[in-house]
């Protein structure tokens, strides 16, 4: 199965009227190096260039009245259709059978964004993302195009392109090769439903405050029970929520209890 995701990389369309913004995400860092290898591509779809009349609208007043404005219908579902017709061109010449691809919505309405969500969608060959504007797009877009609706969290941002590079960004780093060690994504937070570790590195002292010393002895095991004790203890000062719902092994409460013993005891000796 993996051998088959390397000889077919991962596509994003992105349906957005700022489809500059996505340099920040394609020419930097691991993602834009992970593009620049064929581990995925991305197509920007404009809906202005669907719009009627010289000045290319793409929204309007809400009906009802309020604030804002809303974007149309009619300009996103045409954006949508011509990356669709791509897409199916695309699959016919490859006989891939990939033509739809799955649409979201970047939406503060949506569920939010985890890491769960993130791998679900890895998963996937071609992934369609519809950012909206101003209020929001016609409703009757979303029940006639869209297939599920993911938000970053519960505010608000100007825009989903914000939103659609963050998921893209989370997205490919699960791509096989995507990172230098094949070992990151596995072990980053919130895989195994807890956040990670604290992490050090050279000098080995700083402004007189020592990398742990369990860190620097070399016994692999220490280590590994170190760093599983400051994953859960992370996990239940800094995400009670994450901890409520993980049901603890007797070894994972042994190392809880250890880590809030520890931080009971340099509460009381800070001054």
């Amino acid at each position: 199965m993996r051998e088959e995701r390397q000889a077919q990389a991962m596509h994003f369309d992105c349906i957005t009227i700022f489809p500059e913004m996505f340099g920040a995400l394609t020419d930097y860092g691991i993602v834009g190096r992970a593009r620049a290898r064929g581990l995925w591509s991305l197509g920007l779809w404009n809906p202005r260039d669907f719009a009627e009349g010289n000045y290319r609208t793409v929204d309007d007043r809400p009906y009802g009245g309020g604030p804002g404005m809303v974007m149309m219908a009619e300009p996103l579902a045409q954006a949508v259709a011509a990356a669709q017709a791509a897409a199916a061109a695309q699959a016919a010449a490859q006989a891939s059978g990939t033509a739809r691809g799955h649409v979201v919505y970047l939406s503060a309405q949506g569920r939010p964004l985890t890491d769960a969500t993130v791998r679900r969608l890895a998963a996937l060959p071609r992934v369609m993302l519809v950012c909206g504007r101003y209020e929001g797009v016609d409703e009757r877009l979303i029940e006639a195009a869209v297939d599920e609706e993911i938000s970053l969290g519960d505010y608000v941002v100007s825009g989903g392109e914000l939103a659609a590079m963050v998921l893209i960004d989370a997205v490919v780093r699960q791509l096989p090769g995507a990172t230098g060690d094949e070992r990151s994504p596995a072990e980053e937070s919130f895989r195994a439903g807890l956040l990670d570790w604290p992490h050090y590195t050279r000098p080995e002292t700083w402004r007189g405050v020592s990398v742990p010393a369990v860190l620097v002895q070399g016994h692999h095991a220490e280590i590994a029970l170190w760093r599983q004790r400051q994953s859960l203890g992370r996990t239940w000062l800094r995400r009670p929520d994450l901890m409520a719902a993980r049901r603890l092994t007797e070894q994972e409460q042994r190392l809880l209890a250890e880590f809030r013993a520890q931080h009971e005891a340099s509460k009381e000796n800070k001054p």
